[in-house]
Formats: C-alpha cells, sequence, structure tokens
C-alpha cells in the first residue's frame, strides 16, 4: 500500500515519529551513544560549580565577603548547664563550673585549630552567662583556611565530645555556624537518598501491576534511566554557570522519572489499545505517535515554559532547578519521540512477554475504565449539579488558604528535637537568644581599625543594650580582609515575627545611628534571618508575576493545540481550584498542626516560604499533562462524530487506565517525603501528593467531564476538529510500516 499524504501534512512529532520507526535500530544506538556521550562528556569538563547569590541586602553583604581576600571564620558555641536535680545554676554549680573551665582549657591547648575562645568563667566577657544564671556559654573561632577549617572544626569537636563523656553531671551542647549548617546539609542529604531509593521499588512495583508484564514495564524505567543520566550529565556542565545545588539534583531526578514514566504510559497505552484492535504494530505506533506523541511534545514544552517562570524569581536556587528541569523534561520528550517508538517497533508483540503471574493475562490488553466511564456518564447527564457539588468540595478544602503564612523553617524547625545539633541550638535559643546563629553586620569601605568604628562599634554595643530585648549578647566582632563583621544575635526563634522584628530594628535603626555616621562606610546584614527574611519578601514581589507569565502561557500553549479559547480557560481553572485546595490542605495541617502525630512534625506555625510558588508552577506544567492527554481523546471521538456527551465519556473511559497510573505513580513518589525528617519535604510530599490526587479523582472525573458537557459545541472549534479528521482519514497504514511487526 502506498503512502497516502494528500494534502495533509502530518504533525511534526508524527513525522519524526515516523522517521524513528523506520530507521528503528540506527536510532536506538543513537540515543544510546548520546546518553553515553554526554556522561563521559561532562566527565571531561573540570571546575568549581557556580557561588550562589543570597537575595537582597543579605546578598549584598555575601559579595562584599567574597570580595575580601581572607575567608570568614566560623564561630562554634558551646551551652553548659547543669542538669543533676536541684541544681541552683551555673554560678554555684562547681562541676558546671568546673567543665566550663576543662573547655576552655582543652580548646586553649589549640591555638592552630581554635582561637579567641571566650568563657562564662571570665568577669570581663559580657553576656556568657545566661540572663537567668542557669546557664554558661564557651564561644569560639575555627581556625582556617578553608582547607584546614574541618579539620580544626572536627578537633574542637572531639575535644567538646571528651570533656562531655567525663562530667554526667552536666549537660554539653555545641551549636554554631559549622554544627548547624553540616547538620541541616547531612539531613538533606539523607531525606533525599531515602527518597531516591524508596521511590525507585515503589515506581517498578506500580509498573508491573498497571502492565502486567516486565518487558513492558522495564520500557518506562529504560527511558527514565537514559533520560535522568544524560539530564545529570548536562547539569554538572550548567553548573558551572547556574548554581545547582544536591537538593536540586534530587529534585530534578524525581521529576525526571515521572515525567520518562508518564510519556511511556501515553505511547504503550495507545499501541496496546490499536494492537487490540486489530492493527499490526507498525499501524499501532502510527496512530500512537499521532495522537499521544503529540500529546507528549505538547505537555513536554508546557512543563518546560511553565517551570521556567521561576526564573523570574531571581533567586539563584529556582534558577537551577529551572534550567534542570527544562533539561530533564527535554531529554525525556526527545527521548519519547524517537528512542521510545523505535524500541516498541524492534519489540513488536514481544512487549507483552514475560508476564506477572495473576496480572499479565488481565493487564496486557487495554480496556476502557467501567469506573471512570460510569462517573462520567452520571456526571455528563447533570452536570450542573456535580460540578457545583465538586467546586463546593475543592472551595471548601481551599478556605484555610487564605490564613497561610509564609515563614521559612530554619534549622531549629527544619529538623526534629532527636537531631542533637538541633536540640543543643533549641536549649541554647532559649538560655542565649540568637547566640547559635547569629547576624552578621558586614562593614566595609571604611578603615575597620580607625576611631570611628571603634565608637561605632561601642555605640553599637549601648544600642542593643537599650533594645528592648530584641538584640543580644554576646557581640563578637572580627577584622575579614578590609571588612569588619560584627555578629549579633537576634531574639526569636530566628525566623518568627520577633526575629523579623529585630532584624528590621538593626538594619533601619541600630547600623544607620552607628556605623551610618562613619564617612564612607557601607554596612549590609547577612545570616539566617536575613537570608530567609530577604528570601520571602523576593518571593512575595515576584509570585504575582511567576503566576500571571504561567496562566498566560498556559493559556496560549492550550489556545494553539485545540484552536479553542474556551478549552484553555476551563482548564486554567480547573488547575486553579486543585491547587488552591492544595494549599488549603497544606495550610490546616502544617500551619495548624492537624495530624502532627501521625505525619511526625511539630507545627511552627507558618508555611516554607518556596513552597506555594513550587508547587503552583510544577503541578501546572505536571497536571497539564492529564487535561491535554484526556481532552485530545475527546476531540478524537468529536471528530469521528460523536456527540459531545458520548465523546467526553468515551475520551474519559479511554484515557481512565493511564491518568489513574501515572497519578498512581507521582503519588507513591511524592508520598515518600512525608516520611522525611525536614518539615519542608513533608509539605511538598502532602502538597503534591493532594494536588495530584484530586486533580486525577475530582478534577479529572467530575469537574472536567461537567465543563465540556456544559460548553457543549463551544469547547470544539471546527477548524480543530477538521483537522483532526483530515489526519485521521490520512492514517492509512503505509508500506513503510508494513514490516515494522
Amino acid at each position: 500500500m502506498s503512502i497516502q499524504t494528500g494534502d495533509v501534512r502530518k504533525p511534526f512529532a508524527e513525522r519524526v515519529a515516523s522517521w524513528s520507526v523506520r530507521h528503528r535500530w540506527p536510532v536506538l544506538v543513537g540515543w544510546l551513544v548520546l546518553v553515553v556521550a554526554t556522561v563521559l562528556g561532562s566527565s571531561l569538563i573540570s571546575g568549581n560549580g557556580a557561588p550562589a547569590h543570597d537575595p537582597g541586602e543579605s546578598g549584598v553583604a555575601q559579595q562584599a565577603l567574597r570580595d575580601q581576600p581572607e575567608y570568614l571564620p566560623i564561630r562554634e558555641n558551646v551551652l553548659i548547664s547543669p542538669s543533676g536535680p536541684g541544681s541552683s545554676g551555673f554560678a554555684s554549680d562547681p562541676e558546671a563550673r568546673a567543665a566550663a573551665a576543662d573547655v576552655v582549657d582543652e580548646l586553649r591547648e589549640m591555638p592552630s585549630a581554635v582561637s579567641d575562645v571566650r568563657s562564662p568563667l571570665d568577669p570581663a566577657a559580657p553576656g556568657q552567662v545566661s540572663a537567668d544564671g542557669r546557664s554558661g556559654l564557651v564561644t569560639f573561632v575555627v581556625a582556617g583556611p578553608d582547607e584546614a577549617m574541618l579539620d580544626n572544626y572536627q578537633k574542637a569537636t572531639d575535644a567538646v565530645s571528651a570533656v562531655a563523656a567525663t562530667h554526667t553531671g552536666v549537660r554539653i551542647d555545641q551549636a554554631g555556624d559549622r554544627s548547624l549548617s553540616a547538620t541541616v546539609d547531612d539531613a538533606i542529604k539523607k531525606d533525599f537518598k531515602t527518597a531516591e531509593t524508596t521511590s525507585l521499588p515503589l515506581t517498578i512495583l506500580i509498573l508491573l501491576v498497571v502492565f502486567g508484564s516486565l518487558i513492558a514495564a522495564g520500557i518506562p524505567l529504560l527511558l527514565a534511566a537514559t533520560t535522568v543520566a544524560a539530564a545529570m550529565s548536562v547539569l554538572s556542565v550548567v553548573d558551572l554557570v547556574v548554581p545547582i545545588n544536591s537538593a536540586t539534583s534530587s529534585m530534578i531526578l524525581l521529576i525526571g522519572v515521572a515525567v520518562s514514566v508518564d510519556y511511556s504510559l501515553f505511547y504503550l497505552r495507545r499501541e496496546r489499545e490499536e494492537r487490540a484492535a486489530g492493527r499490526e504494530t507498525g499501524a499501532a505506533l502510527e496512530i500512537a505517535a499521532r495522537t499521544s506523541g503529540r500529546v507528549v511534545v505538547i505537555s513536554g514544552l508546557t512543563v518546560m515554559l511553565c517551570v521556567g517562570g521561576l526564573w523570574m524569581t531571581g533567586l539563584d536556587n529556582f534558577r537551577g532547578l529551572t534550567m534542570g528541569t527544562i533539561t530533564v523534561v527535554g531529554l525525556a520528550v526527545i527521548g519519547s519521540v524517537t528512542a521510545l517508538p523505535a524500541l516498541l517497533a524492534i519489540l513488536g508483540h514481544r512487549v507483552d512477554r514475560a508476564r506477572v503471574p495473576w496480572l499479565g493475562r488481565r493487564r496486557t490488553v487495554a480496556r476502557e475504565s467501567r469506573f471512570w466511564t460510569a462517573v462520567a456518564r452520571n456526571v455528563v447527564r447533570r452536570p450542573l449539579l456535580w460540578g457545583t457539588v465538586a467546586v463546593l468540595v475543592l472551595v471548601g478544602l481551599m478556605v484555610p488558604a487564605l490564613d497561610m503564612r509564609l515563614q521559612d523553617a530554619g534549622p531549629t524547625n527544619s529538623l526534629p528535637r532527636s537531631v542533637p545539633a538541633v536540640d543543643g541550638a533549641v536549649r541554647m535559643q532559649a538560655a542565649f537568644p540568637g547566640a547559635a546563629a547569629p547576624e552578621q553586620v558586614v562593614v566595609w569601605g571604611a578603615d575597620a581599625a580607625s576611631p570611628q568604628m571603634t565608637a561605632a562599634t561601642d555605640e553599637l554595643r549601648r544600642r542593643i543594650g537599650a533594645s528592648g530585648g530584641l538584640l543580644h549578647e554576646p557581640v563578637s566582632v572580627m577584622r575579614v580582609g578590609e571588612a569588619l563583621v560584627v555578629r549579633v544575635p537576634l531574639d526569636g526563634n530566628g525566623t518568627d515575627q520577633r526575629s523579623n522584628q529585630a532584624l528590621r530594628e538593626l538594619r533601619q535603626e541600630v547600623l544607620p545611628a552607628t556605623f551610618g555616621k562613619v564617612p564612607g562606610a557601607k554596612f549590609a546584614v547577612a545570616g539566617k534571618t536575613a537570608f530567609a527574611y530577604d528570601f520571602t519578601q523576593q518571593v512575595r514581589q515576584r509570585m504575582i508575576y511567576v503566576f500571571a507569565f504561567v496562566l498566560l502561557l498556559a493559556f496560549v500553549l492550550l489556545s494553539l493545540a485545540f484552536r479553542s479559547w474556551w478549552l484553555p480557560v476551563a482548564s486554567i481553572v480547573l488547575n486553579l481550584l486543585s491547587i488552591g485546595a492544595a494549599y488549603g490542605v497544606l495550610t490546616w495541617v502544617f500551619q495548624d498542626g492537624h495530624l502532627s502525630g501521625l505525619l511526625g512534625f511539630t507545627a511552627y506555625g507558618g508555611i516554607t516560604d518556596w513552597l506555594p510558588l513550587f508547587i503552583f508552577v510544577l503541578l501546572f506544567g505536571l497536571s497539564m499533562d492529564y487535561h491535554i492527554f484526556i481532552l485530545s481523546r475527546v476531540r478524537e471521538r468529536r471528530a469521528a462524530g460523536a456527540d459531545v456527551r458520548t465523546a467526553t465519556v468515551g475520551g474519559v473511559g479511554a484515557s481512565a487506565g493511564v491518568v489513574t497510573s501515572a497519578a498512581a505513580i507521582m503519588i507513591g513518589v511524592f508520598s515518600v517525603f512525608v516520611t522525611l525528617s525536614a518539615i519542608e519535604y513533608k509539605m511538598l510530599g502532602v502538597g503534591m501528593a493532594v494536588a495530584i490526587l484530586i486533580d486525577a479523582t475530582v478534577v479529572r472525573g467530575v469537574l472536567l467531564p461537567a465543563a465540556l458537557a456544559l460548553l457543549g459545541d463551544r469547547a470544539w472549534s471546527r477548524r480543530s476538529l477538521s483537522r483532526e479528521r483530515e489526519l485521521k482519514t490520512d492514517q492509512a497504514e503505509p508500506e513503510v510500516y508494513a514490516h515494522a511487526h
């Protein structure tokens, strides 16, 4: 049979997939060579990763320090508290004072490792004994340079631990720059390692249940493995320009697996469906390329462009995530329209071999979902009633989000008290507010040793005493190159309103009245509170632009894909409802503290500042996969002559297997996050899992059919349906596919 092209130009995805099927072996080998070459090529490119820049004023202070020829030493703190029954306080407890003396002596005996050791036994050291007199604080600076800092830190930590082992009647806790940051970094790496190792077996199990065949289940995993390997190699080069941290890399791994599995499901489901209808593998692949291939390309572009909105935040963490997501999704799309159809052409009917007992015979045949077909049929009969009920349910879930408060967790709220460094930091915060993680006032542009700078520092100490408890001792001052760094402890827990108020007073009142009067002096404040405050402020300022960009972009893309104005508007509204409901559940659980015992967290009265924006962008992109896939199946039936309601029921029923399977995998992957230790990732897991669950059930099963039934013929333009008919008519089985099975 000859190829019937007529005057219809086939879609790009179909032309690429058709060529890939004709040249199946060169294409598959070429894809593998591309992956291997990318991995090997990235290993030949070396260099330090691009430094991350903090937002706002904290970024200015950070850059001022980077411009200095010397490094900023890290400062550690040791809290010493009597733990015996009936102890009256540090000053009157002999063992506590002896423990403090031993810690100070041990540290001072290693001058090459530590310096500036301050003792609570020294009357001339202000602020080293707590206000209630129960605890003493030993502070010291770890010597550098950077290469030696880790070794010196470990020596000092071992010395403190040795003293703690000999004074069992005294509680000794260490917390500071290095101990807190190392604890957080280690916890994040451990969490994501757990997520990666747990999600993979879960994904394999779900794929086996979905496909009932070892070979079919292995195809999505093969695409995911090659895609992620190539993407990670590309990102190792991108990291030279745009900072990409370990958390970003792990997130990209999970996103890469999710989209690769989604796109494979789209293809495999349609190819199986067409073979079940009696078509040979070649013809089935051609139809899969025309339908599912087109959906993959449109969905991939939607995800990449929507996530690209994060670039508008100007935040380095989001820029790295943006570059990584675009890279991994782009590669997944390329692999899905080239290597995937080529592999399916090579396997042919063998794709259904190695069936899983009890599942294989039923799962290897594509069928419509009886359940979702019945639900959709009932909905289209009374769309206004069912649509109203579903909207009211989602609006009810959304209500708690009206009181959502963006607040960074910080180390002490992020990780559980079972972590020793966190527990020590919490205790230190209670006895010496802000001492565990003081803010860093960086002053440059003037002579750090001048009398004016000394006078300004003295005035700063005086104003701290008059701050009404917002600013605290002990204050430390050190030279870093030509700059002066003054560490000032703030009140509060580091990220709450009390800490933010103290930061504003420091920035807006105290510093202008002190260092601001030194001729030529410039100053800026960095630190954990400053970073969290500046980050949140920038997210709030840029959020509206990101939302507008994503919504406008989604409207344009869907309008071009379906040549309709009504469908994009309806899809956007439905997505906003599901995301809003997820926000409400997130607020109710984590901000209000419900289910804290079940999920293993302690509420701190806020939601992590970056989370709502990240969830919005990622979910908007990923959920469009489902909408585009379902709408494409409905459009096929409308183009074939079915009425609106029949086409809607058939499209929902035919796509239910793919959407349910893809959603189950995503829900399973993100549910793993709930088991992690950091509260931010518990929030991410709950938010994403709830939103995907809502999108795949209430939105897909009720709201979308109701909206299509209410819109009727207005949802589908004649031009779009005519184009679909032309493409379908042009799908006679060509000779180039005759030997693909």
